[in-house]
């Protein structure tokens, strides 16, 4: 079922139980994920809050699989990620998630159209039909006329634009997106998050957003889940009434 099918349909996308990352430092236990349970439904925008630290991006990278629990359970879309092997959280991070980082992860010596076919160059779509999806996604984010430019080329934010195409490409049911506007200014910034607003509005994709910026958060998603020292300690609904809407679409 593609994301936009997903759209409205009350199923969960995500579910977490009694979920547990720890790292040890010496002979300390630090509790970055801490007993944390939550739900999230498809197509809903979540943002995760917290101070620096608070563990938000942990949980955002055991939801990602790209980290491992201590212990407790992550399930996306059905699928246990513990009873996951390596090549098969490989090939989720590949066909179910995008993800979206602050510090953009392009590759400097590629173009943009090269580091948007990545994830199609790994799960072996024909050449042909590859500068076609990479073309229209770039086109997506309004960087049609870049395709040729190399990151060093571009603005922050047309780096990051890039980096959401590249994380698009692959048509995920789930979008992760850590820190986002962090390295952009504030005009910069909402034009990222009007592009995630409407992947999640116009395209039905769940949308899960860290940030330390609440009023932003307020603005664009529909829960705000906060986090302190690990732990989930608010979980809660804005009033659609406060919330932008994607160009096109309805809160």
């Amino acid at each position: 079922m593609s994301a936009a099918q997903g759209k409205g349909n009350g199923s969960v996308a995500v579910r977490t139980a009694e979920l547990c990352r720890h790292f040890r430092m010496g002979e300390s236990l630090i509790p970055a994920v801490d007993r944390v349970s939550l739900e999230i439904r498809s197509a809903e925008f979540v943002a995760l809050l917290g101070a620096s630290g608070s563990g938000k991006s942990t949980l955002l990278n055991l939801i990602a699989g790209l980290d491992r629990p201590t212990s407790g359970s992550v399930v996306v879309q059905g699928k246990d990620l513990a009873r996951l092997d390596r090549e098969e959280l490989a090939k989720y991070r590949l066909r179910t998630v995008g993800m979206v980082f602050q510090s953009f992860q392009l590759i400097p010596s590629m173009t943009l159209v090269e580091n948007v076919e990545l994830p199609l160059r790994f799960a072996e779509v024909d050449r042909a039909r590859r500068r076609h999806l990479c073309q229209t996604a770039l086109e997506r984010v309004h960087l049609g006329a870049r395709s040729n430019h190399r990151p060093s080329e571009l603005s922050g934010g047309e780096q990051q634009r890039a980096a959401l195409a590249r994380a698009l490409i692959n048509q995920p049911q789930l979008l992760l997106a850590d820190e986002p506007t962090g390295n952009l200014d504030s005009q910069t910034g909402a034009e990222i998050m009007n592009l995630l607003l409407e992947c999640n509005q116009s395209l039905g994709m769940t949308v899960i957003m860290v940030t330390h910026e609440r009023s932003l958060a307020e603005r664009y998603t529909e829960r705000l889940m906060v986090l302190s020292d690990g732990r989930l300690v608010d979980d809660v609904t804005v009033a659609s009434s406060t919330r932008s809407s994607a160009p096109g679409g309805t809160p």
